[in-house]
């Protein structure tokens, strides 16, 4: 089991990211919580990750800190909910947000979130109620928006887009929420306004 990666980071394109370990690199899926957390492109990088084994791949996920790991994996125990809904699910609600909707049986909160329907929102709440981990403490500190790395230009909002399609999000839906935002921010912080924008409305 790989259970955390030290290293450098040599890309970033968000939901993934490539880390240099001793000149191997390990290819990560990651939420956009620790995306937004992570540092520039050339920089040193540790993150907490799960190892997924399937038949056909073996799948590495990565995570800022450990609470958010903790989470994911309690997330992948709920019965219909894999590692891919899980990720959707961290990318668009905060731990301290998820926790008030399961306490406050608030499934119409949940089904905003790409790939979570009523059958599914009623499904976390009733399961995930046992299942918090330590780091159910809402005034645990979350991760904030590092700086970008300096590299070449990119199209940010069509990165954007394919990471909230990559996520579950309709292209007509992701096209929509990024609508009116400025293209001239980085694709992190383009995410993170549509998702913003996604859970006020």
């Amino acid at each position: 089991m790989i259970g955390r990666l030290n290293g450098q980071l040599l890309e970033k394109q968000p939901p993934w990211v490539v880390i240099d370990v001793h000149g191997v690199g390990y290819e990560v899926e990651a939420s956009m919580t620790t995306l937004l957390a992570l540092p520039g492109v050339g920089e040193s990088v540790s993150l907490y990750t799960h190892l997924s084994i399937r038949d056909d791949a073996h799948l590495l996920f990565g995570f800022a800190r450990a609470q958010e790991r903790a989470l994911f994996r309690a997330l992948i125990k709920v019965n219909g909910v894999g590692p891919k809904l899980a990720l959707a699910i961290l990318s668009g609600m905060e731990e301290a947000a998820f926790m008030r909707c399961v306490r406050d049986n608030d499934s119409k909160g949940l089904t905003r979130l790409p790939g979570v329907g009523k059958k599914t929102a009623e499904r976390l709440i009733i399961e995930m109620r046992d299942r918090f981990p330590e780091w159910q403490d809402e005034n645990t500190p979350l991760p904030m928006e590092a700086a970008n790395g300096q590299g070449a230009p990119r199209d940010h909002l069509a990165d954007a887009e394919a990471a909230l399609v990559s996520l579950g999000y309709k292209l007509t839906e992701a096209s929509k929420m990024l609508a009116e935002l400025d293209p001239e921010q980085s694709t992190e912080a383009l995410i993170k306004a549509a998702l913003t924008r996604r859970m006020a409305g």
